[in-house]
């Protein structure tokens, strides 16, 4: 059992905020991600809970036991680091059995357990290889095995494959994912990759300038963004923004877009003031029969889908539709949107304004 659970947790360096007041729960054996832009403060999170830094307030608990102000050696918890953080004056081996030699058990124990981590990585045959002359891979492999031959309660991955190429960064992402499915241990993952989170994560915590942005699913990350920044920051292209001037009243399911009304999922509160109106890129559709009109300034090709750049009176819409819709450059097209996925937001602060759409969402991110 390795439930993680944090509290209020803040860290402060002087005068300068790194996390302020978060609150999330890591289920037992979850892939949890920590996702956000450089300086959100998702290593120091996870930095804390490893016990690399302490919190300047705030609770941390593992297995119900608060350890906030425990030292590393006393939490169970393994880190991997993003530059693997290798002796170079040892080989493969050495590497890998060193956690189990510090602790003082047998040498025929050590043996088996490191041939156990090697069978499982798939690293038998380099065992014996310094890891000096080793590919970026193959020292990734090497660094997870340090980490999981004690069978720690939990892993802490500081963008384990942040030094990879994008290439091999995929293919070791599958297999990191694999490995924890087979273990089923907890593991605490950052990234600034959208794409990586949403991949490989069952929770995701998105994080922005020290605070927690949302936390749920990689589903409702995506369907049911919680503010501006999580509906731009998730999803390439990112929903679109339409800003307008006007008034929600709960119970409502239409907008004024200036002289156009357009369908929304029901609302379930009242808002009044500078909106924005969101809809993702594969949620608009080109038909003559829309209200809202836009003129095609290109078009990019991407196999089976293409995403088409238009001007409208609200600014920049890109719409993902079929690649075999023809379009022209110059062209006015009609615009149709999918109003059970729309989400409106207040334009001052950037939160969602709650609907039918997002309303559990909002309650538990």
């Amino acid at each position: 059992m390795a439930e993680i659970v944090i509290k209020n947790l803040q860290k402060n360096f002087g005068e300068f905020t790194a996390v302020r007041e978060s609150s999330f729960k890591i289920e037992d054996g979850e892939f949890f991600m920590l996702l956000g832009p450089s300086g959100c403060g998702k290593t120091t999170t996870l930095r804390m809970i490893a016990g690399l830094e302490l919190p300047s307030s705030g609770e941390i608990y593992l297995d119900g036991e608060e350890i906030s102000m425990l030292p590393p050696s006393k939490r169970d918890i393994a880190f991997v680091f993003q530059m693997f953080a290798l002796y170079p004056h040892m080989n493969v081996r050495k590497n890998i059995s060193y956690p189990l030699v510090s602790q003082g058990m047998k040498r025929r124990d050590v043996k088996a357990k490191v041939a156990e981590v090697a069978r499982i990585l798939g690293i038998e045959d380099i065992l014996d290889k310094p890891v000096g002359g080793l590919s970026g891979g193959d020292r990734q492999r090497v660094a997870l095995g340090r980490s999981i031959v004690r069978e720690p309660k939990a892993f802490m991955m500081d963008e384990p494959l942040g030094a990879l190429d994008a290439e091999f960064r995929e293919h070791m992402s599958e297999e990191l994912k694999a490995l924890h499915d087979r273990m089923g241990a907890t593991t605490v993952y950052v990234t600034h990759d959208q794409l990586e989170a949403m991949q490989m994560g069952d929770k995701i915590v998105v994080m922005n300038n020290a605070v927690v942005e949302q936390f749920g699913t990689p589903r409702d990350i995506y369907d049911k963004p919680a503010s501006l920044f999580v509906a731009d920051f998730i999803g390439s292209p990112s929903m679109n923004f339409l800003p307008f001037s006007g008034a929600v009243s709960a119970g409502q399911s239409q907008v004024a877009l200036g002289q156009h009304h357009v369908d929304v999922p029901q609302q379930r509160e009242d808002k009044q003031g500078e909106l924005v109106f969101g809809v993702r890129p594969e949620h608009i559709s080109l038909n003559d029969g829309g209200s809202l009109r836009a003129e095609v300034q290109a078009a990019e090709y991407l196999g089976t889908t293409q995403i088409v750049v238009m001007k409208s009176e609200f600014g920049e819409i890109k719409a993902r539709v079929d690649s075999t819709l023809n379009v022209t450059v110059g062209e006015q097209v009609g615009l149709e949107f999918n109003s059970s996925t729309v989400t409106l937001f207040e334009q001052a602060n950037g939160r969602a304004i709650r609907s039918a759409l997002n309303e559990e969402a909002l309650q538990h991110g």
